[in-house]
């Protein structure tokens, strides 16, 4: 079995993270795999321990948009604290790994019997809605380039490695963008030696240039996250 080394695991007390992982069971997360189908029922949660998972949704005829990315630090499903399973949202593997999953039923119950599973349920809850605004306030105000440097560190993040896959469309659809704004962008970061980019393996070769080029969300997004956590700990 994989090592649980997901952040909001480890933030349980030995009891409470020894129940919730007697429950779990690994799963791997293949790319591209779809977790979660909008508007029905979630039948499982998952808690990332490598990989990680965009929030995407549909509006109309419109290309599908990213509003969110899930990754070690956070988990898919912390809905169901509160009762809910129905999201607007598909949850789409967007880097390959590992994870714990749990079904749905198993795990509102587990929040019920434990306060401190609810806690760390409710903060990632309250972290990711405040994210999603943020997001929201970065597509409709910030440039392309900027933006596609905040999430190419975003999945650097959650990739915990210098190099990962990902395409050109998958960046384009992410962002909500034609494909062609994204080769400007990436070309010219890829010129100046910011990353290396060949056949959908990207290398980050400079992350303080890229942060550099990054909007100001990147850093107030991990402010946040760090803010809020501190305080519902």
């Amino acid at each position: 079995m994989p090592q649980a080394e997901n952040d909001l695991i480890q933030q349980l007390p030995q009891a409470a993270r020894k129940r919730l992982l007697d429950q779990c069971e690994p799963f791997d997360l293949e790319l591209s795999a779809e977790l979660s189908v909008r508007g029905q029922p979630l039948s499982h949660a998952h808690f990332p321990l490598e990989g990680f998972i965009s929030l995407v949704i549909d509006v109309d005829d419109y290309p599908a948009l990213e509003v969110g990315m899930v990754g070690r630090e956070s988990m898919l499903g912390s809905e169901l604290v509160l009762g809910l399973a129905k999201t607007p949202w598909r949850a789409l593997v967007q880097g390959a790994g590992k994870s714990w999953r749990i079904e749905a039923e198993a795990l509102r119950k587990e929040c019920i019997a434990s306060p401190e599973l609810r806690q760390v349920m409710k903060t990632s809850l309250l972290v990711r809605l405040h994210q999603q605004t943020l997001a929201s306030a970065c597509e409709r105000f910030h440039m392309l380039g900027p933006r596609l440097a905040r999430w190419l560190l975003m999945s650097q993040d959650r990739a915990q490695a210098d190099c990962f896959h990902v395409t050109q469309e998958f960046m384009a659809l992410m962002l909500g963008v034609r494909r062609v704004g994204v080769t400007e962008a990436a070309g010219e970061f890829q010129q100046n030696g910011l990353i290396k980019y060949h056949r959908g393996e990207l290398t980050v070769l400079d992350r303080s240039a890229l942060e550099a080029q990054a909007c100001s969300c990147y850093a107030a997004d991990k402010l946040l996250y760090k803010e809020l956590t501190e305080v519902q700990q």
